[in-house]
Parts: structure tokens; sequence; C-alpha cells
């Protein structure tokens, strides 16, 4: 299926001039191959070749005749646009022609054109004239109407007056008007000056405005037609300025008056004047309280006034009860930022925050059930701002602490003059010793929390801290005085009379504050005492403790010297005496409430047993024989018995009780074979861990009967021992110092070790 040679010489021609459609035609050659290759690869197939020819035949017809449709669509639009662009060419030439001849009339007709102009400046002439003749009448009554207006005014017709005012201001107007258009400034300085009267008049007319406008909160109620005459006479000066703003060609002097603006800045003054501008006032709290009392009801009473009755004579655009509500409320912050910068005392610090936080918005003030809903200042912002209030709330706070520093630093002063009274401290209804302090600290610390509660949460908590602050320095004061309380008394038994009473009645009063601090928190949900101010409170009892003990240690003073002697080891009654010491002091401490006195029952059980085995150790005995040794050791069975007895009877359980380590000493003593001691010895250090390798050596000494070798065993097995005091232990024997070796005290005659 190949081309002939005259297709391809047609061909020739247009390939060169359109490569594109060379390509295009062998791509097209290409995919007939294609098509034929697999459509006539069996012979068979070529049966049906003159039907696939006819079709093609067929659609080649039907795309050549679509094509000549287009070609031919597009060749009319074609020949219409040339026939179109002929035209306008035409139509543009007659244009041209008659442009050229429409200008060489007018270049004829210019010299007439001169002389138009004259006769155009005549008429505008003859305009200008006519309308001054128009308003000769009016301007020469012009004096006349000055002096009417003012008449008017001076009888107090305002509207009459303002009407007048008016007319002349418009005639003024008008003629400076036409004076600006026409380029006539120079003129208007002789208008001016005709019209000078009008600036008075204006001024006048404005002074009894502002004098009403100032009075309005009184005249509303006496007369409210005069409030009324003065904000319709704005009113048109109002619209006066916005028609002239709008027209912006010409601004007459003195315009824009701005009397609307001028209206709200008059009534504020008048709010503001006399009131928050008084002179200074009492910072104390009476004075204050008087002053913000007198603000509460007379801002009420004059809103009440705007909302029933000036609500009525102004436009509702004028927003009165808003702008006098906003007004208060701004004169109010600023007033009381003024009252805050004087020295306010507490009390006026209260009445401050307490008007602030608490009445300003309360029913009784800006709440009033006659005021809402129209009245709300919860759109605008606070009265004092949240760092203000910080700021005061701190002021109060550190106001308070002065006067609760020195109320307790009065009754502390009080209380220590009654330790040195000549006679006993009070006693409460089940016999227990006390004082009125307890009761005056916490009351006086309980007021002021409940009175900061009043105002806000945040400053109930800032009290709150301040009152467990200072009552954890007025235990540390008052733990001071009972030292100093203390030195007096050693240098003098019998100053104070009834030291001990009092010292039992002071630890009562602690117990009674311990038990008193939690009910101070805000919260009753949180009632846990601060570390600090319980560590201040376990101070305070130790401290009482203590001087307790030591007034029991300097009555068995006397009778430990006595231990070991002679007359003890042979059956005295020294450990007798002791016990009737031990007695006395349990029945002053049954003055006190049961936690103390468990407490004051163990450390005295511990200082007797502790000065008992520091007497054995430190006065060292050394037993010479076997009889001895039991003789000391029934002595001590005898007196360990005898107080853990009465210590038992006291209602010290045994558990709890010190004196097993005599019992334990004991039993190292009693030991029949020295050869056992290790073990001995390993169990009472494991017992009492802060017994040292001095302690057990001094306990070989008053064996009598330890040899050098079973010395060594025993301090051995102690090295490969060491002990660890656990946690809660008791130390019984790490406060007794053993002393250097001497001769050591022999029982009987002989020859000593």
């Amino acid at each position: 299926m190949g081309m002939s040679a005259e297709d391809e010489r047609a061909a020739s021609p247009r390939d060169e001039e359109w490569p594109e459609a060379e390509k295009a035609e062998k791509l097209a050659r290409g995919a007939a191959l294609k098509w034929a290759s697999g459509v006539f690869y069996r012979p068979e197939k070529l049966e049906g070749l003159g039907h696939y020819r006819r079709r093609e035949t067929q659609r080649n017809s039907s795309i050549q005749s679509r094509l000549k449709s287009t070609v031919q669509s597009y060749l009319e639009g074609v020949s219409a646009g040339l026939e179109q662009l002929r035209s306008a060419a035409q139509e543009v030439q007659s244009v041209c022609q008659d442009l050229g001849a429409a200008r060489w009339a007018l270049l004829d007709a210019a010299d007439h054109f001169q002389g138009l102009q004259q006769m155009r400046e005549l008429m505008e002439e003859h305009v200008q004239l006519a309308s001054v003749v128009q308003v000769l009448p009016q301007i020469f009554s012009v004096q006349e109407a000055f002096s009417n207006i003012l008449h008017l005014l001076h009888g107090q017709h305002l509207l009459e007056a303002h009407v007048e005012l008016m007319m002349v201001e418009q005639l003024r107007d008008d003629i400076l008007s036409q004076l600006h258009l026409r380029g006539l400034s120079s003129a208007q300085a002789t208008v001016l000056s005709y019209f000078s009267g009008l600036q008075e008049l204006n001024e006048s007319l404005a002074k009894q405005l502002w004098d009403i406008v100032g009075s309005s909160l009184r005249l509303v109620r006496e007369d409210p037609v005069l409030f009324v005459t003065a904000v319709r006479i704005i009113e048109r000066e109002e619209k006066i300025d916005d028609t002239l703003l709008l027209e912006a060609t010409f601004l007459p002097p003195g315009r824009p008056k701005g009397w609307r603006q001028k209206f709200y800045q008059v009534l504020q003054d008048a709010i503001t004047g006399g009131r928050f501008h008084a002179p200074r006032m009492d910072a104390e709290g009476p004075g204050l309280a008087k002053h913000l009392a007198a603000l509460q009801k007379d801002i009420v009473s004059e809103l009440l006034v705007v909302k029933d009755l000036m609500v009525q004579c102004v436009p509702a655009h004028y927003n009165i009860l808003s702008v006098c509500t906003a007004t208060y409320h701004q004169a109010l912050t600023s007033h009381l930022q003024d009252i805050l910068r004087e020295d306010l005392d507490k009390q006026g610090l209260f009445l401050l925050l307490e008007w602030v936080l608490r009445v300003y918005h309360s029913p009784e003030m800006m709440g009033h059930p006659d005021l809402l809903p129209e009245v709300d200042v919860s759109a605008l912002d606070p009265l004092m701002s949240s760092e203000l209030v910080d700021q005061t709330e701190r002021r109060y706070m550190m106001k308070v602490k002065a006067s609760v520093f020195e109320w307790m630093q009065r009754t502390l002063e009080v209380e220590f003059k009654e330790w040195f009274r000549e006679e006993e401290p009070e006693t409460d209804h089940q016999g227990f010793f006390q004082s009125a302090l307890p009761a005056i600290v916490m009351q006086m610390l309980n007021e002021n929390i409940q009175v900061a509660s009043l105002i806000t949460d945040s400053l109930q908590q800032k009290i709150y801290n301040m009152a467990l602050e200072e009552l954890e320095a007025f235990l540390g004061r008052l733990r001071e005085a009972l030292v100093q309380c203390g030195k007096e008394h050693q240098q003098d038994r019998a100053v104070p009379k009834y030291y001990v009473s009092y010292l039992l009645a002071v630890l009562n009063n602690n117990l009674a504050l311990s038990n008193s601090v939690a009910a101070l928190h805000p919260d009753t949900a949180c009632r846990e005492v601060p570390a600090s101010l319980q560590a201040a409170l376990d101070r305070m009892q130790k401290k009482a403790t203590q001087l307790l003990l030591e007034e029991l240690l300097l009555d068995l003073q006397p009778l430990c010297l006595q231990l070991p002697s002679r007359k003890w080891l042979s059956g005295s009654q020294l450990v007798g005496s002791m016990c009737e010491v031990i007695d006395k002091y349990a029945k002053d401490f049954s003055r006190v409430r049961k936690p103390v006195f468990t407490l004051l029952l163990a450390e005295s059980e511990l200082l007797v047993a502790s000065q008992y085995l520091r007497a054995l150790l430190q006065r060292k005995m050394v037993c010479k024989s076997r009889e001895e040794r039991g003789q000391l050791c029934h002595r001590l069975l005898q007196d360990a018995t005898q107080l853990r007895e009465l210590f038992c009877g006291l209602g010290l359980d045994r558990s709890q009780q010190s004196l097993e380590a005599v019992f334990a000493l004991r039993e190292l003593i009693c030991l029949k074979d020295p050869a056992l001691l290790s073990l001995e010895v390993l169990g009472f250090v494991t017992k009492y861990p802060d017994v040292s390798d001095e302690h057990v050596s001094t306990l070989l000494d008053i064996r009598g009967d330890v040899s050098k070798e079973v010395r060594h065993v025993v301090l051995e097995m102690m090295a490969q021992h060491p002990q660890v005091l656990p946690e809660g232990y008791r130390p019984i024997f790490s406060t007794i110092l053993v002393p250097v070796p001497e001769l050591p005290f022999c029982l009987r005659k002989g020859k000593c070790a």
C-alpha cells in the first residue's frame, strides 16, 4: 500500500513547509500498518479486505466533509470581519473631518467670548448687590437683636433667646460663607467686628446652661423644665455642628461648639467636685467610717434621682444613667487611692477593704433593688485593682501584726509577773494548774482571723499565716522568759515560791495551745499544725520539762551522793528517801493533764535510773569475794525492785521503764562463772547498745574476780560486735562518763585490788 510518484511530488513542498504534518502522517501510516498486520495476519482474513476498504473510504469521506464545513464557516467569519473594519475606517475618517471643522469654528468665535466674560462679571456683581440689598434690613437690626437677646437671657427665657441668637449667627455665617467663596478674606474681619457681640452673648448663654447642668440633680426634682430647656438648646447646637461638619465647605468661627461633650464634662465635674475633692479627712477608723457611710448614702440617692427623673429629661442616646454610674465609679476609684495614701490605722484599712469588696456591690449600694437592672457596675473595672487590694491587705496584715505583737508582749509580761506571786496558779474544774494565757492568746488570734473572713479568703489566709508566725515567735519569747525565771530560781530556790506549780501550769498552757492551734485554720477540713509551730510547742514543753527534772535532780542529788556506801550496802533507807522525794513530785505532776503527766513520769524514771547507774559506775567499788558480790546483788535487787514498784504504782508501765538496766547490770555482777561473761556481756550490749568498753571494763572491775585473759576476751568480743543505736532507743549509758581509773573503794578491810 505505497504512495504513487505524483503523490510524493505533491507532498514534498508541503512537507518542507509543515514538518509537523510530515511527522503526523508518518505516525498515522505506522499505526495503519500495525493495525493491518494485526487484522490480516492469516490468509483467510484477506477475504474481508473489501469490507474494510469500503468502511475506511466512508469514514474518510465523512471526515473530509466536516473539515470542508469548518473551513467554510471560518472563511465566512473572516470576510465579515474585513467588511466591518472597512466600514469603521470610513466612519473614523468622517469624524476627523467634522472635528477639524469644529476647531476652525471655535477659533473664529474666540473674539466674541471676551465680550461675554465682561457681561458675566457684571451679572455676578448685580447678584451680589441684590443679595446685599435683601439682607440690609437684617444687618441694620443686628444691634437691636443683640439687646433683645440679652434681655431674654436676663429673664431666663433661654429658648427664645437661643432662637434669635441662631438667626443672627445664621446671618453672619451666610455673609462669611459668601465672602469665603469669592475669596474676599480681607472683608471677613469687618464682618466679624460688626458681629462681635455674638461672642459675649454665646458666653452668657453657655454660662447659664452650665450652671443649670451643674445643678441638674437638684433641678430635675424641683424644676425639671429649666433642665429640659438647657438640653434642648444643647441638642440644637449639636445638630448645627453636625450639619456644618458634613458640608465641610466653610466652618464659621466658634464651630464646632461641642456643647454636648461640655454637658457631660460639667455634669461629671458637678458629681465629683464637692464630694470627692474634700479636704484631708481623719485617717482613724471612726472618721473614715462616717465618710464612707455618707458616700454610700449620697451615691445611691443621686443614682435613684438620675434613674427615675433625669433619664426622662434627656434623649435616650445620652445614656445618662450609664454615664453617671461610670462617673461615680471612676471618681470613687481615684478617691480611694487618695485615701490609701494616708497613714490609715488598722480599723481604717479594714473599713476600706470591707467597703470596696463587700458593701459597694451589696444591696445596700450598687446592688440596690431600686437600681437594678439598669445600674450594672460589673462591666466596669474594679474599684481597686487586684494588685492594690493585695497591697492593702498586706498593709492591714502588718497593722494587725503590730497590734498582736503588742498584746502578746503585754500578756507575756503579766504572765511573767504572776510566776512570782505568793500563791499557787489558778486551777480548772479538774484541779489542773493553768493560767489565762492560752485563752487570751487564742481569742485574740481567732478574732483577727474571723474578722478577716468578712473581707476575702485571701486576707483571711494572710492573717492566719501571720497569726501562726506570731504565735511561734511568742512561744520563743515565753521560753526565754521561762529560762530567765529558772536562772533566778537557781540563785534562790525560794523564789518563786511556787516554782514547780507554775512550771506545771506552763505545761498545761502549752498543751492547751497545741490543742487549739488547729482550730484557727479557716478550712475545717485542713487542721494540720505547721511543722515549725509544732517544733516551737515541743521546744517549750521540753524546756519546762527540763526545768522540772532539774528541780527533781537537785532534791535527789544529796541522796545519790551516798551511793555506794557502807551504810547503803548494810541496808539503809536511802532508796526509801528517794522514793519519798519522787512520790512528792509525782503528786505535783498529777496537776498536769495525762499526756504530759505520763511524759514527766517517764522522764523522771529515766533520770532516777541514770543517776543510780551513774553513782554505781562513777564511784566504782570492788568486790573481794563471792559473799561481797552476793551482798551487792541483793542490794541492787532490793533498790531496783522498790523503785520499779513505785513507778508502776504511779502509772508507768514496766515496758516504759529504764530501771531494767539495773536488773541487767545486776545479772552481770551475780554471774558465778567468769568464763561465761563474754556471752552475758554480749547480751547486755545488744540490749543496751550505748554501753561502751569503759562501762563494761568498770563493771568487770566491780566484780573483782575477772582475770586479764577473760577481760581481754570480753573486750575483743565487743570489738567484733559493734552496736548501732536503733531508731527510738532511749540512751541510758551514753550520758554516764566513767572517770579515770583510781584506787578502788574496798568493802572490807584488806588488800585493795
